[in-house]
């Protein structure tokens, strides 16, 4: 018996020189092992503007174009990455272009401000869609047909493929082929029997995950571009006690995707915030970390939904019809009442949420008294302080930070304003900020900023008889972010069969083996088997080795008649020529 596992010099395996019909032949057995389209280049002058579309369309749908498409997505997305998005946040936008005068203009220009909904960013998106669905389609319809074929027949010369062996048996051909028929189906290979030969595949996996991978491709351009221009995320500051309902008009802030729908796409929800819990590490090196971080609601979906209890934790969101409602912050709210000079309660023991500056919920804000106070004259004023929030004061002559975030010691600061707050020009304004172009300074006896520290249950008692402030407790309330990000499940699903896909592609070969068994000259069997992959491999040579050892044992050889009676070992081996 004979083994070999043999290329021509510089020939890949299939490409034999075309010497005889027999290497022709040799290149139909070797052909289609992959769906990637030949490439040919169209006679351009010669075809005109029908040449020169076939060219771009040929261009286009190609593996090179579409991996420079590709990379030029991601070079786009850096822009959006590094530089504020007006999507995202318009203030960080504004504040950007006016720190820079030069290069604004230029980003305005050429869409660096809003990046994901700019034209070449769009047109790259979409060049790269259409690409990879002309690249796909073609080879997807070339690899059902090949699966509904048979494998390809022997080629006439096997011994030309480059793993090979060959060996005598006393069995009849018809015995040798039905057994290695039986073979290759039991090692799940795709076998018919033709002729004098049986052709066999395998490795069909190699270019299902190769067409898996470039679907899920598509499939997660889509459901990120859906879920850009579909979502929406809003956040809203809730007090205990305190309920939200999903309408446009009850956000703090808001911002959707360019086909969002505010009339139709919110979902019909609300919830109120019973009570929020939250305990913290009181020693060691994490001191101040919370522990339990959690917000007891009760919500109801549509108008007439049935009321339903939730406990909403970090990262374990409340899901409401597609809606996910996060908990993203915590704070105080001191509780306040407000007299004008005659005594009257123009502010009635309100709550005013103060935003957190640090770890420790050190906050700040502004309290401001906009209706129904008149100063000591008689004169309607509004009324406005500074107020900066301790939940645990270090003590007198420590420094004007909390030192932890648990309501142990809180301590309230105001400093007051009067006169006008601004609030009725027109002009938007932050509640957690004064606008002091209108207010005057309430001054103490030394002339200076009047200001005070008041403890739960004192009263801060304004100059000239201007009125009262007392500080009769703090409430909590927590901040919420409600988001939707449709199709994002798509784009998961998408990931995964992308990654299982190009594992597919990467580590599975497709192979052929063929087995031919004929009656020699002397009436002696001859049998040949020869495999054929993609590319050159060891997994070739061994596996054809493995069969031939498999089958030899089934049709064992017969001796030659002109050699000793020994029993070769029917192994492949990857020396290139080498014979046994």
């Amino acid at each position: 018996m004979s083994t070999t596992s043999k290329t021509a010099p510089g020939t890949p395996p299939g490409k034999q020189p075309k010497a005889d019909g027999d290497s022709q032949d040799l290149g139909a057995a070797g052909s289609q092992l992959s769906t990637a389209p030949a490439e040919e280049t169209p006679n351009l002058p010669a075809l005109g503007v029908t040449g020169w579309a076939r060219w771009f369309w040929r261009q286009l749908t190609s593996m090179r174009v579409a991996l420079i498409l590709l990379l030029l997505v991601s070079l786009g997305a850096i822009p959006g990455s590094l530089i504020p998005q007006d999507g995202v946040d318009a203030v960080k936008v504004e504040e950007f272009r006016q720190n820079h005068d030069i290069l604004a203009p230029v980003y305005d220009k050429i869409g660096f401000f809003h990046v994901y909904s700019s034209v070449w960013f769009s047109a790259i998106y979409i060049l790269l869609f259409v690409s990879l669905i002309g690249c796909i389609v073609p080879r997807t319809w070339q690899f059902v047909g090949q699966l509904r074929g048979r494998p390809p027949r022997a080629p006439r010369r096997l011994d030309r493929l480059p793993a090979y062996t060959t060996w005598r048996t006393g069995a009849e051909p018809e015995e040798v082929r039905e057994a290695a028929l039986k073979l290759l189906k039991k090692r799940r290979f795709r076998a018919d029997a033709a002729g004098d030969a049986v052709a066999a595949e395998k490795g069909y996996l190699r270019e299902v995950g190769n067409l898996a991978f470039h679907i899920a491709l598509i499939v997660m351009l889509v459901a990120f571009a859906w879920g850009q221009l579909f979502k929406y995320e809003g956040n809203k500051l809730v007090l205990e006690g305190d309920g939200f309902s999903n309408t446009l008009t009850q956000y703090d802030d808001f911002k959707s995707g360019n086909l969002f729908d505010p009339d139709h796409d919110l979902a019909p929800f609300s919830f109120t915030l019973k009570d929020f819990h939250g305990t913290y590490e009181a020693t060691g090196p994490n001191r101040g970390t919370p522990r339990v971080y959690e917000a007891k609601v009760t919500y109801s979906e549509g108008a007439d939904g049935a009321e339903k209890s939730k406990t909403v934790e970090v990262n374990k969101p409340l899901n409401i019809d597609g809606s996910k409602v996060y908990l993203v912050s915590h704070g105080y709210a001191p509780v306040l009442t407000v007299k004008d000079a005659k005594g009257d309660v123009v502010m009635d023991k309100q709550a005013v949420a103060l935003l957190p500056l640090d770890g420790n919920v050190t906050s700040s804000g502004a309290v401001k008294v906009m209706d129904g106070y008149r100063n000591a004259k008689g004169e309607k004023e509004q009324l406005g302080f500074n107020a900066f929030f301790l939940p645990t004061y270090g003590g007198e002559g420590s420094t004007m930070l909390s030192t932890f975030p648990a309501l142990i010691n809180p301590m309230l600061a105001l400093s007051a304003y009067h006169g006008d707050l601004g609030v009725d020009a027109g002009i938007p304004q932050s509640i957690y900020q004064l606008d002091k172009t209108n207010l005057k300074e309430f001054k103490d006896s030394d002339g200076k900023l009047f200001k005070k520290q008041l403890k739960v249950g004192e009263t801060m008692t304004l100059p000239n008889g201007a009125g009262t402030v007392t500080f009769d407790g703090v409430q909590e309330w927590a901040g919420f972010q409600v988001t939707r990000q449709p199709a994002s499940g798509w784009a998961l699903g998408g990931a995964v069969v992308a990654i299982l896909g190009l594992a597919g592609s990467l580590f599975i070969q497709r192979r052929r083996v063929w087995v031919r068994a004929v009656k020699g000259d002397d009436g002696v069997t001859v049998v040949e088997m020869a495999g054929l992959g993609r590319s050159e491999s060891a997994k070739v040579p061994e596996e054809l080795g493995e069969l031939a050892g498999v089958l030899y044992e089934q049709a064992p050889g017969a001796p030659d008649a002109d050699a000793e009676s020994e029993t070769p070992d029917p192994r492949v081996v990857p020396a290139e020529g080498a014979e046994k």
